[in-house]
């Protein structure tokens, strides 16, 4: 098996006992603020480069599809990461793993300052695709070795909703505050945030601390732990719609405040509407994970597909009123999707905390290949047909696919839950 054992400077702890100190007991909220801190930046990033999108298509002089191309350059490079980036972190230990990530992504973010036109800026935000899995894989792999039986559903909630707060922070005052402070440079703006990721990435290995197992284990080969993993039949179901909620989330969210502003929002009051879904998602990240039995995740995960494809119909089709109940809609199912795959995936008894990195990294390998291809679909869909409606539709077709696969899932409760219930 994987020796899922870090070995760092400071002295890891071991969690496996039943009983634990209190001091490592209360020790796993600290890790969570900080997975929860990190994701926030990492929400910052992702979110940043949609309400920019006007300026830079002006500025560098690109095509609607050329930047559909580098909205999913780091989804493409994401791929091949999260390929080894889970068997890397089941290596290395969560504390070294991560920071790394951590500084990838903040270099990327610097690095779009330089930007010249399409080549170095897909460059640039390619390089978030080598940084990021370690930290979206990382974060799960964290959680499932430092939070047991219903704790981890909550714990996962609330670290993703790091995510989209920083996305709705972003989202709604990039145009009307992070502009004007910064003389509308959007290349300011990219170089802040990029300082601000490595401020994060100092808190990270100041305070993160690695869990070392108490029994050793032998080593297995990855080709033979990745064979045995997706082997399973719900393995292979979330892998299947992992694509289709990462080209609908990525194709949406890239471009979202492009698509108000086409309706005739300004690009201001397109911020603040496009950042509606993320502030209405954001508490169901929390609460549904929590509440939500193992055996009916796969009935919420359709329940959340259907309401996704009528949000993104009113989106296309709508204006007004109706637009704005899509958006609140958009944001009350969309959000809870990611959380319930993970804690399925997390819950199966033949991957377990074990094993977490390498399954989410194959995971993460697999869904953002949906990430690459949904905004480049939705640009390239734009300027085909000259608008965003056939765009939108297309994406609310990879919702009502998604149905049938949720409710393909099988789901009991793991031998850890049963043990703990």
């Amino acid at each position: 098996m994987i020796n899922s054992g870090a070995y760092q400077e400071q002295e890891p702890v071991s969690l496996d006992s039943e009983v634990r100190p209190p001091y490592e007991r209360r020790y796993r909220w600290v890790m969570l603020a900080l997975v929860w801190l990190l994701y926030f930046m990492f929400g910052i990033i992702i979110f940043s480069l949609g309400p920019l999108v006007t300026p830079i298509l002006k500025d560098l002089n690109i095509s609607y599809s050329q930047m559909g191309l580098i909205a999913g350059a780091w989804p493409l490079t994401y791929i091949v990461v999260a390929a080894i980036g889970g068997a890397i972190i089941d290596r290395w230990g969560i504390r070294k793993a991560i920071l790394l990530g951590v500084i990838l992504t903040g270099l990327s973010e610097v690095l779009r300052y330089f930007a010249g036109g399409f080549g170095t800026m897909f460059l640039c935000v390619a390089l978030f695709g080598v940084g990021g899995p370690l930290i979206s894989i990382g974060a799960p792999k964290t959680i499932s070795l430092w939070f047991q039986g219903k704790e981890r559903g909550t714990a996962v909630g609330i670290y993703l909703t790091g995510v989209w707060i920083g996305g709705a922070v972003i989202v709604t005052t990039m145009n009307s505050v992070v502009m004007p402070l910064t003389g509308y440079s959007w290349r300011i703006a990219f170089l802040c945030f990029g300082l601000l990721v490595f401020a994060g990435a100092f808190l990270w290995w100041l305070l993160a601390r690695d869990v070392k197992p108490v029994k050793a284990t032998e080593s297995t080969s990855i080709k033979k732990v990745f064979g045995s993993i997706i082997s399973l039949r719900n393995v292979q179901l979330i892998f299947m719609m992992g694509p289709l909620s990462f080209a609908i989330g990525h194709g949406l969210n890239n471009w979202l405040p492009n698509i108000l502003e086409a309706g005739g929002l300004s690009p201001a009051v397109a911020g603040f509407a496009a950042s509606l879904p993320i502030w209405i998602g954001t508490p169901t990240l929390v609460v549904v994970p929590h509440l939500v039995a193992p055996h009916a995740r796969g009935r919420f995960i359709a329940l959340s597909s259907v309401g996704v494809t009528i949000s993104l119909l009113l989106l296309a089709m709508t204006s007004g009123i109706p637009l704005i109940i899509g958006l609140v809609l958009y944001g009350l199912a969309y959000a809870w999707v990611l959380p319930l795959l993970v804690l399925i995936l997390m819950d199966l008894p033949e991957v377990g905390s074990k094993y977490m990195g390498s399954a989410s990294g194959m995971y993460f390998c697999a869904a953002e290949l949906g990430g690459f291809l949904g905004p480049l679909t939705v640009g390239a869909i734009k300027d085909w047909a000259g608008g965003f409606l056939a765009a939108v539709c297309f994406l609310a077709g990879l919702s009502f696919v998604r149905v049938f696969a949720a409710l393909s899932l099988k789901i009991k409760p793991s031998r850890e839950l049963t043990a703990q219930s």
